[in-house]
């Protein structure tokens, strides 16, 4: 009963989230983004490891959602579009995988080739945004965000896998 609910929760996620996220100012949106990806990438940045996206921009949207931001580097820092740029890479897939990718429970690499995940426009920039995002040391973030993390990676992980149907498990018992 349990994993029926995760999974009609996973299955609807984006359908029950769009419109209280699309409801969210722009600019709270954008704080909320920064902030995070701070976080994240706060090594890559004391490093300088963003300069590849000085004056590009990379789109990430969200398609299951109808959400999509704008981030680009400049002056040292990540910044986020307010209103929509011409850009030059874009990665698009649908909230569960994408976060099944932050969480580290799928690669962006099948997800790719499985055509779960559209990756289009400059191929060098956007391999190296993929690059850097596999280079992120989960365990250098705050202990509760990685926990956050990894609960919400799991849940929806289990909540995708098809559960077998009865008769299957019926008959792997009876053998």
């Amino acid at each position: 009963m349990i994993n029926k609910i995760r999974t009609q929760l996973v299955q609807n996620a984006a359908t029950i989230l769009r419109s209280p996220v699309q409801m969210l100012p722009m600019s709270l949106q954008k704080r909320a983004l920064l902030e995070g990806m701070n976080k994240v990438f706060s090594e890559a940045l004391e490093d300088g490891d963003f300069e590849f996206l000085q004056g590009k921009w990379l789109k990430v949207a969200v398609k299951d959602m109808d959400l999509a931001w704008f981030i680009s580097f400049c002056d040292e820092k990540l910044v986020v579009a307010s209103e929509p740029q011409k850009e030059d890479v874009s990665f698009s897939g649908n909230l569960n995988d994408l976060v099944l990718i932050a969480g580290r429970k799928e690669d962006p690499d099948t997800l790719f080739f499985q055509r779960r995940l559209q990756i289009e426009g400059d191929t060098e920039l956007g391999l190296e945004v993929k690059n850097l995002m596999d280079s992120v040391d989960l365990d250098l973030l705050p202990k509760p965000l990685q926990i956050l993390m990894n609960q919400l990676a799991e849940f929806v992980h289990k909540g995708v896998q098809s559960p077998k149907p009865i008769n299957e498990v019926a008959n792997a018992y009876s053998n």
